[in-house]
């Protein structure tokens, strides 16, 4: 293996970078052969390139690399946050402005629950945020059907395994009844698929409504469904580290609150 092909970036991850497509589309694309690198025709992701690289798509130059943003956005019941949905189903992607750039979101909400989705045009950020060691709680406001009492949640605080899977120790509290049901704020670091409805489930409550209300240090205020709002740079730089994000759009320009 040569110098070369030890430094520099995989040129699927500079593609994603440049907004071409996500890394997966990007390895599609240069297998398809749409992508040269210093005049010569690739095949193949397993490339290193550095700053000195030319790289074309298509016989055009690569864009630069757009800096990095991040996006908060309500997301309504019955969407499925995936860019394609094998049923037709109306996906998250399919609902955002159209003057959005192309983003991936930060996990996931099911498509019967609501609130705080992040959205990033950066695959880093993305899995930055998606990494358990990151230590950021995500919090919901739960509504379940019945009369739990604070000590059945001893044994969730404290951690569980339901139908195998691990769950870390959740911080839940009860806050007021309503008729038949309970309304919950419930805390949890990592966010495994359905980890809140199948833990309470494992204690005999059925969730009905499940609304995430912040995620580390971003919350979800007053937003309404299908809003979207962009984080400022200076934030993302105070929470992120992120030395190089450059200010984001004047304000005026920033996509604007929707409801779908």
């Amino acid at each position: 293996m040569t110098d070369k092909e030890h430094t520099g970036e995989r040129i699927a991850k500079v593609l994603a970078r440049a907004g071409v497509a996500s890394r997966r589309g990007a390895e599609i694309i240069i297998a398809e052969g749409r992508v040269k690198v210093n005049g010569k025709r690739i095949d193949s992701p397993a490339l290193n390139v550095g700053p000195g690289d030319k790289i074309t798509l298509d016989g055009k130059p690569l864009a630069e690399p757009e800096a990095p943003r991040l996006w908060l956005y309500y997301k309504p019941l019955g969407l499925v946050t995936t860019a394609r949905d094998e049923k037709g189903r109306e996906t998250v992607f399919d609902s955002l402005p159209e003057d959005m750039p192309r983003v991936l979101s930060v996990g996931r909400l099911d498509i019967n629950s609501e609130g705080l989705l992040l959205l990033t045009n950066d695959g880093g950020i993305k899995r930055r945020l998606e990494l358990p060691s990151t230590g950021w709680v995500r919090k919901y406001r739960v509504r379940v059907k019945g009369n739990p009492k604070d000590d059945d949640f001893v044994g969730l605080r404290k951690g569980v395994v339901v139908d195998g899977e691990r769950f870390a120790p959740m911080d839940i509290g009860i806050d007021r009844m309503q008729g038949a049901n309970a309304w919950l704020t419930i805390g949890i670091r990592e966010g495994k698929n359905r980890e809140v409805r199948r833990a309470m489930e494992s204690i005999g409550l059925v969730v009905n409504r499940l609304i995430r209300v912040s995620y580390g240090p971003f919350r979800l205020g007053d937003m309404e469904p299908g809003a979207v709002e962009e984080v400022k740079a200076r934030v993302l730089r105070d929470q992120l580290g992120l030395g190089n994000a450059t200010p984001s759009q004047d304000p005026k320009a920033r996509p604007k609150r929707t409801r779908n």
